[in-house]
């Protein structure tokens, strides 16, 4: 299973790395973190006060029957003594139920600022940062990493983050806070039950390293295997008709329900070490118990320490003070969670962006579109370069066709115009200006692409057409789409420019896509039109349509279109063919039927026969 792969430069981050990281993120909220732990504080101070309320209780009970002495000056409470029995029980009870309610308001304030914080705050803003970065990357990062990849970050990996800030950073505090004072009050109680009940702390750390050892590779393969579980659900769902065109629904059900049952086995092997764990921290902490009720049930005997505010109180702390200890086997669990999660949303956030503005931009809304490439070549990371010395000059308005099979650079030759890519030598100017150079945004809103499979968002067809001139008006997108020959269909849908189109906009025939996707591009009323193939994906019913959609959209643009169509060639003012990155051929229709090369050769296939063939050759040979 492949990870993601963020691009050159990235570096593999440590695990005290992360978690500084995650610290600083959280800094970022520690106005809302400190109302938390301040909720959390008034929450512990109750509980002490509520714990030794009930011990001076038992104490004052113990006095009455028995005659004992009676000390709550370590509350600081002074019993009325002219008061009933009854009476001082009473107020010993109201002031109990008043802690507990207060307790109660707290722990309801405390999970609406954590649900606050960690859920509309911190998730929500880190979505939309990795939603951004990801908007900012090239597409060399989409090209090296799958969709299923980039989901799982989104969604999954950012809860992992969640989970630092709720159940490891705020409950670490929490546990830290609150085992200070149960400790402090127990040895303030006794010091010698303290150090017996506590006897087997250390044991707990050193089970709790070895858990992690132990664990996080688990946690790292199982999200793997997740997200190779999510590629194989994903695929299933784009390919679902050549499954059914292949009969292969059961070999695809085998597929993901191995994939499915991995995820299962990987997160049992998770939970048995994490049930193994969690008895193991507790059998540790009841080892407390039996300590107390031995020692602490000596000292009482001997009277060294009171009933109530000595031997009820100390079992109370020290039975909160276990249950802290236990939340270890939980934070311990989420520790190596967030920590896989982080890194994983972290490789995004690093991920460097290879196409940035300059320090200063030239700032240009409106561009002529004059186009040159000056010994321009490009290359993925190192490898075989995919364009090479190209040099071309294309001025404002001329319309290049652009040939070549399969894997000869035309879409990347194209995607260094609105700088997809930027090269890897020389220069593509606009206008005479280098485009490193150009304001990215005034670059790319000068362009209008046209892609062989148009993309429509689930959107209405209104908003299709605006997407990326959301401010036009209605008559704008009506003009925009009579241009792209749309508008008398737009019309027979249900809701004419209002209907919402689904996912993709697959309700449509790829005609009409392709119009709608035309109508888009013209709306910016670009300077340059880029068309990367429109019609190869159509009959030739309606490529006649398209064509006369692309005649009127071209018109008084500089246009480069990927074509292997002669009718599509035939329209440009000149051909580029290109053969491994080079160009080998360049010139108008009429001057490459003349010439021996690979253009020939494309038009001869094309032809019906050899006596069409033979009459435009003469044809060609007589003008």
């Amino acid at each position: 299973m492949a990870e993601v792969r963020p691009g050159p430069g990235a570096v593999e981050l440590s695990n005290w790395t992360l978690v500084r990281r995650l610290f600083a993120l959280a800094w970022r909220y520690r106005l809302h973190c400190l109302q938390v732990l301040t909720i959390q504080l008034v929450l512990l101070t109750l509980g002490i006060g509520g714990l030794s309320l009930t011990g001076v209780g038992i104490d004052y009970i113990r006095h009455k029957i028995e005659g004992t002495p009676l000390d709550a000056n370590k509350l600081h409470l002074t019993l009325p003594t002219a008061w009933e029995y009854w009476e001082v029980l009473g107020m010993l009870a109201g002031l109990i139920l008043v802690l507990a309610c207060c307790r109660a308001w707290l722990n309801y304030t405390y999970a609406v600022s954590v649900n606050r914080l960690v859920q509309q705050r911190l998730v929500v803003d880190l979505r939309g940062e990795v939603y951004d970065k990801l908007q900012r990357l090239s597409f060399r990062f989409y090209d090296a990493n799958n969709t299923s990849s980039i989901i799982t970050r989104v969604t999954s990996d950012v809860q992992s983050v969640r989970m630092f800030v709720d159940q490891v950073l705020i409950q670490s505090v929490i546990m830290g806070i609150s085992l200070t004072v149960y400790l402090v009050y127990m040895i303030n109680l006794s010091p010698t039950l303290t150090l017996g009940c506590l006897a087997t702390t250390p044991l707990l750390w050193v089970l709790t390293a070895w858990h992690t050892r132990r664990t996080q590779p688990e946690y790292a393969q199982n999200r793997l295997l997740v997200e190779r579980m999510l590629q194989i659900f994903v695929e299933g769902l784009q390919g679902v008709a050549v499954t059914k065109g292949f009969g292969r629904e059961a070999t695809q059900r085998a597929h993901f329900d191995a994939a499915n049952d991995a995820v299962l086995k990987q997160q049992g092997v998770i939970f048995w070490r994490v049930s193994l764990f969690s008895p193991a921290i507790g059998f540790l902490t009841r080892i407390n118990m039996m300590v107390l009720l031995g020692y602490g049930g000596w000292l009482v005997i001997h009277g060294r320490i009171p009933l109530g505010t000595g031997f009820v109180v100390f079992a109370g702390l020290l039975e909160q003070f276990s249950g802290q200890v236990n939340n270890i086997a939980t934070i311990v669990n989420s520790v190596q969670q967030s920590l896989i999660g982080a890194r994983r949303v972290f490789e995004i956030l690093d991920a460097p962006v290879e196409v940035r503005n300059a320090p200063q931009p030239i700032r240009k809304p409106r561009l002529e579109g004059r186009v040159e490439f000056e010994n321009v070549s490009f290359t993925y990371d190192g490898a075989e370069a995919v364009v090479r010395d190209i040099n071309l000059e294309v001025k404002a308005g001329q319309c290049v066709a652009i040939l070549g099979a399969t894997g000869a650079g035309k879409s990347v030759l194209m995607s260094l115009v609105p700088r997809f890519f930027d090269p890897t030598s020389g220069r593509v100017l606009i206008d005479g200006i280098d485009a490193r150079q150009l304001h990215l945004d005034d670059l790319r809103r000068n362009i209008g692409l046209v892609f062989q499979e148009s993309f429509l968002f689930s959107n209405t067809v209104a908003a299709n057409i605006a997407f990326g001139h959301p401010e036009a008006t209605r008559a704008q997108v009506e003009k925009a789409a009579r241009i792209a020959a749309a508008h008398d269909f737009i019309l027979q849908l249900p809701q004419g420019y209002d209907t919402v189109l689904g996912e993709s906009g697959n309700s449509l025939s790829g005609g009409q896509r392709q119009r709608l996707a035309i109508a888009r591009a013209v709306l910016l009323e670009p300077a340059i039109l880029l068309l990367d193939d429109p019609t190869a994906a159509i009959d030739s019913e309606t490529e006649h349509e398209i064509f006369e959609a692309l005649d009127r959209a071209i018109a008084g643009r500089t246009t480069f279109i990927v074509a292997h169509r002669l009718s599509t060639l035939r329209r440009a003012d000149f051909i580029i063919v290109l053969e491994d990155g080079r160009i080998v051929q360049r010139g108008t229709h009429e001057e490459l039927m003349r010439q021996q090369g690979p253009y020939l050769h494309v038009a001869s296939l094309q032809l019906v026969d050899g006596r069409e063939l033979q009459q435009l050759k003469l044809k060609e040979g007589g003008r």
